[in-house]
């Protein structure tokens, strides 16, 4: 490992930990394309309060068949979504396996190790998922209802410990594209590194489950019903 790189709560020097921040914003990259109907491959930046770059994403499906399995499948489809420092230096995975009912996102972290998941559950007028630990423990659940479609709060025990928020992108953005922005609270500080990383990429689960435009046949607001 280079030295001038020192390693800390599972992240490189220059993006710092999660647990350094309060909060987060993650801000979908806009892709022309999708003024024209087509969905391109996903790509996020997380900043931090003052507007620093503490990560960004992509998503790994490229190609021809990459790019056909995007129009047809939507989110059904299976992808990775990897996570990187400002320094290009990979720190977490998001693996989504193709399923039909019940979404699920799988997270791994830098050595490949399992971290935890984010598991979609049945519910009807709400927006439902757990959060599991890397044995399959669900140690936070999520359930968005109806009266605030954009507002995601993370409960352990009976009490919120974080919460996901979708922010208004502008007009043009969300009627045409899209390009979503989420802001991530992580709370009062009680959370650690790898809870905060399930809830990181749970904000990217959010916007690719709910708000993505191929998720919802073509509608910007996600459905009220889910699997």
């Amino acid at each position: 490992m280079d030295g001038s790189l020192q390693r800390f709560g599972g992240m490189v020097a220059g993006g710092g930990s999660l647990g350094q921040h309060r909060q987060v914003f993650v801000r979908q990259r806009f892709e022309l394309g999708e003024m024209f109907g087509f969905e391109s491959r996903n790509k996020y930046e997380v900043v931090g309060e003052g507007g620093a770059q503490v990560a960004f994403a992509a998503e790994q499906q490229k190609g021809f068949f990459g790019f056909l399995f995007r129009q047809s499948l939507g989110h059904w489809r299976s992808f990775d979504i990897l996570f990187f420092t400002p320094d290009r230096v990979p720190f977490m995975t998001a693996r989504h396996p193709f399923r039909w009912f019940f979404q699920r996102l799988e997270v791994y972290d830098e050595a490949g190790a399992l971290v935890g998941a984010i598991q979609r559950r049945f519910s009807i007028l709400t927006k439902r998922f757990d959060v599991q630990d890397a044995n399959g423990n669900v140690i936070m659940e999520v359930s968005s209802p109806f009266w605030r479609l954009w507002t995601f709060p993370f409960v352990s025990r009976g009490t919120e410990v974080a919460c996901v928020r979708k922010k208004w992108s502008g007009l043009l953005a969300e009627a045409f594209t899209d390009k979503d922005n989420f802001q991530v609270d992580f709370g009062t500080g009680a959370l650690g590194e790898s809870e905060r990383r399930l809830i990181l990429a749970a904000a990217l689960y959010i916007d690719l489950m709910y708000f993505e435009k191929k998720a919802s046949s073509g509608n910007a607001l996600p459905s009220i019903i889910t699997d």
